[in-house]
């Protein structure tokens, strides 16, 4: 059974196709078949001015009509497709979406923060951790960013603060938004202290990637750090040309670690794993345990 996700976020759009099968010792499982990301940047239109802009309308009805043939390819029999807070944020959202539903055919639901956070919780993060440990998982967008806290395996507390690399290369996060998030984490670090921080998103993998670890490896503060200082200074195009980013990359990485150092210096978590996951793995678990439910 093939089944899609697409999450339509603010920096990018990404459709995964995965298959559900049976692994070697008998248990189901979800086989990643393809991944496309398209960095169609809404946040750049709509936390500068409000509105989707017709270029970008335009581009997303493209790529969402190309989405549809890739999982008419794949033999797609189901797919969950979500946006997050470019569109929730967007005055023109309902209508972009109407136009999007009638050109390609997909029906884009758009997710407020605690739903995203709940999505989050979908990818079974905890699955494989100790019980005896208290995790942080840290999902950084380009217009917010979710935080979910896992302890004695289950999620214990979630929250979602407007703080994404978008909005922060736009100067769009205001001071008090960040003392909101400081005290969230601050009154969780007391309350499940120590906390093992664990992050998503394209650009702490991209990091974990430039770093040459082993997979399963943390990244420690100290390396987020010193990535941090050899990049701010440099231009997109040095960024570019020294680390081999794509431009949409290049430009938010910066902001990026300045969220993920600010989470983990406010909880007082000294590394970071990444396990490459995301809000579209999330999505194609929900849906796999929706039609399993069914049958």
């Amino acid at each position: 059974m093939i089944l899609a996700a697409i999450d339509v976020g603010s920096n990018a759009a990404r459709l995964l196709i995965s298959e559900a099968t049976t692994n070697k010792e008998g248990k189901e499982a979800l086989v990643k078949l393809n991944l496309v990301r398209v960095p169609l940047r809404l946040g750049m239109d709509v936390f500068a001015t409000g509105s989707i802009g017709h270029d970008r309308e335009a581009r997303m009805i493209a790529t969402m009509q190309a989405y549809q043939l890739l999982m008419k390819v794949y033999g797609v029999v189901a797919f969950k497709a979500c946006a997050t807070s470019a569109m929730r944020d967007a005055t023109n959202g309902a209508s972009v979406l109407q136009r999007v539903a009638a050109e390609s055919g997909i029906q884009l639901k758009i997710l407020t923060g605690q739903e995203e956070a709940n999505v989050i919780y979908e990818t079974h993060a905890a699955e494989n951790l100790s019980t005896r440990k208290r995790y942080l998982y840290i999902d950084v967008g380009g217009g917010s960013t979710e935080l979910t806290v896992f302890a004695r395996g289950e999620m214990v507390a979630k929250e979602s603060f407007n703080i994404g690399t978008i909005r922060l290369l736009q100067g769009r996060v205001e001071k008090e938004t960040w003392e909101e998030m400081r005290r969230f984490l601050k009154k969780l670090a007391r309350r499940f202290s120590p906390l093992e921080a664990i992050g998503s998103g394209g650009n702490i993998n991209k990091i974990f990637s430039l770093s040459k670890k082993k997979e399963g490896q943390p990244l420690k503060l100290e390396l987020l750090r010193s990535y941090q200082e050899a990049l701010a200074p440099l231009t997109v195009q040095e960024r570019m040309d020294r680390y081999q980013l794509r431009a949409d990359r290049a430009d938010v990485i910066v902001p990026a670690l300045e969220i993920f150092l600010n989470v983990m210096r406010w909880t007082d978590a000294h590394e970071i794993y990444v396990p490459k996951i995301g809000l579209a793995d999330g999505l194609v678990r929900m849906l796999y345990r929706e039609l399993s439910e069914k049958k």
